[in-house]
């Protein structure tokens, strides 16, 4: 297996990390706060009943860190009652997307999992209404600058984000998993009408299995943002190490990526889990998602991309054509979400005419 250093050493068998030297600790906390995987670490540290074997200097980082995630988790339990209350009487049921699905959900990716905002799926038919419901209950559109409204409105897959007016907590309602121009189109129906009760809730839901393993895949590999891939590439992870046991599970994922149009994302989300985290996936589904893989020269350069953006965004990570990749990968994601001539006239205005209207304005 290919060596990826401190931080994938750590994730994939952390029964390692009492014998660590401090001097590989000091580096790893690094890597795991820029990666937003503090917490995450913390938990998984608590359940295998390692943490008071950690020397006392990171121990004391990863105890704070695992007090924020736990306040977190209650934050987003709060803030989605709320949410499903606001929405109660337009009669549309709540279908929470990653972060907010995995802790509703109790999922073991939402151990320790820290998140900026909380995502919801409704139909498109009922984007208006949801919206104005949202605002009676103190929700605030942000993203003001006209171009940006019409950006949303007309050609992604979502409102811009919400604001609550109080509590400064953040929504994203969206209509679809993927913008209305981007070159891959999921039937957001489909999805939909896939969609499971959270046990233990009305009204609130979550996609199907198959379906969050798959929206997992094409957040993280066509969204363009790198941030915290690492973070979610392990989501990916345990997302199937979790399904795996449910009946069907494997035989239904391949065949629900191609009736989504998402082939090529679940062949990057299996290769990539497998190449980090050793993920165990049968042999036939790793052979029909291959039948959707790349050339061998494409298949080559996105293995460079890859293995550079996926790690942290730290110096002890990168080498000379990390930033490279990252920045190539960035393009990329723009340009599977765009065509040509819209993107061209979106990186315009971002570049050149936003900043002068704001510059105006104040």
């Amino acid at each position: 297996m290919k060596d990826f250093g401190l931080l994938v050493t750590a994730l994939r068998d952390p029964s390692g990390l009492p014998d660590w030297t401090l001097r590989d600790w000091d580096v790893l906390i690094r890597q795991l706060k820029i990666s937003g995987l503090m917490a995450s670490m913390h938990a998984r540290l608590s359940a295998l009943n390692l943490l008071e074997r950690i020397p006392e200097q990171p121990r004391r980082h990863l105890i704070w860190s695992g007090q924020l995630g736990q306040s977190h988790t209650r934050s987003v339990q709060r803030e989605v009652a709320h949410i499903r209350q606001a929405l109660k009487q337009c009669g549309v049921p709540v279908v929470l997307l990653k972060g907010a699905a995995y802790v509703l959900a109790d999922l073991p990716c939402a151990a320790g999992r820290i998140f900026s905002d909380i995502d919801i799926l409704v139909p498109k038919e009922k984007i208006n209404e949801v919206e104005s419901a949202l605002m009676l209950s103190g929700w605030h559109t942000t993203h003001h600058d006209q171009y940006d409204q019409r950006y949303y409105r007309q050609w992604m897959h979502e409102l811009p984000p919400m604001m609550h007016l109080g509590r400064a907590t953040v929504i994203d309602v969206h209509h679809a998993i993927l913008p209305l121009t981007a070159r891959l189109q999921p039937d957001s129906t489909k999805l939909l009408k896939a969609k499971l009760a959270v046990p233990g809730y009305t009204s609130l839901l979550t996609l199907a299995p198959v379906d969050m393993v798959l929206h997992s895949a094409v957040h993280l590999f066509y969204d363009g943002e790198f941030d915290h891939a690492l973070r979610d590439l392990q989501d990916i992870h345990m997302l199937l190490g979790h399904f795996s046991s449910s009946p069907g599970f494997w035989n239904q994922l391949a065949v629900r990526a191609q009736e989504l149009d998402l082939a090529r994302p679940l062949f990057y989300a299996l290769r990539y889990t497998r190449l980090f985290f050793n993920s165990t996936v049968p042999d036939h589904v790793m052979l029909e998602s291959d039948a959707c893989k790349p050339n061998r020269f494409m298949l080559t350069l996105m293995d460079n991309l890859f293995e550079r953006a996926l790690l942290p965004n730290h110096v002890s990570c990168q080498d000379r054509y990390s930033a490279a990749a990252r920045f190539a990968l960035y393009v990329r994601g723009n340009w599977l979400r765009m065509p040509p001539m819209l993107l061209l006239r979106h990186l315009i205005q971002k570049a050149f005419i936003s900043p002068k209207q704001q510059v105006v304005s104040e």
